[in-house]
């Protein structure tokens, strides 16, 4: 889009700020550019600002005053779009500590949510007194609603239509054969000196009750580094529970582990059960996850972790060849989230894709269609290509 050289002299000016630095644009600020200006400078000139908050031409800083944040948080989702407001409150939170002021409940009701917002405030539950705990849920729970009509829909579709599939027998009983489908997918085998098809492969009806045909455990780490994958994944396993034909577990672990299946119900509740922060045993967490596997060859165990471990890596080692060994299928997401390449620990997801675990990062888009390969044991090796943009990253398992 082509941009007048006024209204680039304009941007320029409110990116490089007050004298000396923005004279040099030639462009005097009037209008709503000086309150837009003071907005930025309150952020992100605060260090230059003079003693009294005023400084010279663009300066501030928020003062660790809660109704000044109040009203700068409402001042930029007046002048700027969600996307921008959702950068700039994180970046207050770095840049100027305000994590304990968001423990007030104005400061709450002026706030854009959004999912890193979420992982702010999950990470203060502990110290959050009872009247911004209500706010705070409000928060959380409308980011939660936002993703659950973003993703909710497309999981349940995916794995109705994956559990059906995987529902086909490959060894049906003569009453359960689906003859029609049996004959087209035989149709090569057909031999002429006897005038008939002779079927090397039987498929079967799909199972008409309503019985569990696979289990999913989804094993989450909630280090603090991991709380975007912890809030999607929260509203990814209340979209499995939903489905009668899946028996879905969501197990959140640090040093310690627990057990939130019982909340599914109710992904906000979900996620104020999860305590954000600390270290990591992905080997307890997993032992953990042991206990629950009833049906190995139909479970399904998706590991959501950097792989940062602070156990016992040999012994994590062993207890995912152990599962891999009895069935389960086990998949280690390094992130599910929307951020690009994660950081992660290279040497533990190099040794988990020698036992036959695949190791890489996830998109929640991409997240329904994994679960729906996982359920039909499909080749996972074209989702990890295009999850990781120009091939696997890492060795990927035989």
């Amino acid at each position: 889009m082509t941009v007048e050289p006024e209204e680039r002299a304009r941007r320029w000016r409110l990116v490089l700020g007050g004298a000396p630095d923005g004279e040099g644009t030639g462009h005097r600020l009037g209008g709503g550019d000086t309150a837009i200006d003071a907005a930025l400078a309150a952020l992100y000139d605060s260090d230059r600002a003079g003693s009294d908050g005023a400084g010279t031409g663009r300066g501030g800083g928020l003062n660790a005053s809660a109704p000044r944040v109040a009203r700068w948080l409402g001042d930029i989702r007046k002048y700027f779009p969600s996307t921008v407001v959702q950068v700039m409150q994180a970046d207050a939170i770095e840049r100027l500590n305000l994590s304990r002021m968001l423990l007030e409940p104005e400061m709450l009701d002026a706030v854009e949510p959004d999912i890193h917002l979420v992982g702010t405030l999950l990470s203060l539950t502990k110290v959050m007194p009872e009247r911004s705990k209500r706010a705070a849920r409000m928060v959380v729970a409308k980011v939660v609603a936002d993703l659950q009509h973003r993703v909710a829909q497309q999981t349940r579709a995916a794995l109705t239509g994956a559990v059906n599939r995987a529902a086909r027998l490959s060894r049906p009983r003569h009453g359960n054969i689906d003859w029609d489908r049996t004959i087209r997918a035989n149709l090569r085998h057909y031999r002429p000196e006897l005038g008939t098809v002779i079927p090397e492969r039987l498929i079967g009806y799909g199972r008409r009750n309503r019985a569990v045909q696979r289990e999913i455990v989804l094993l989450v780490d909630q280090s603090g580094s991991m709380a975007p994958s912890v809030v999607y994944a929260s509203v990814f396993a209340a979209a499995l529970a939903s489905l009668s034909t899946l028996r879905t577990s969501l197990v959140a672990f640090d040093t310690a582990v627990i057990d939130l299946s019982d909340r599914l119900a109710d992904p906000v509740d979900v996620l104020f059960g999860a305590q954000l922060g600390g270290g990591t045993d992905i080997n307890r967490a997993l032992a953990y996850a042991q206990g629950l596997v009833t049906r190995p060859r139909d479970t399904i165990l998706v590991l959501i972790s950097d792989l940062y471990e602070g156990g016992v890596r040999e012994e994590m080692l062993r207890r995912v060849a152990t599962l891999t060994a009895a069935g389960v299928q086990v998949i280690a997401l390094l992130a599910l989230s929307d951020e690009g390449a994660p950081d992660y620990d290279r040497d533990n997801a190099t040794a988990l894709a020698t036992l036959g675990v695949p190791a890489f990062a996830c998109t929640p888009d991409l997240f329904p269609e994994l679960m729906s390969a996982a359920v039909e044991r499909r080749d996972l090796r074209p989702l990890v290509e295009r999850a990781t943009g120009t091939g696997p990253a890492l060795p990927y398992p035989a």
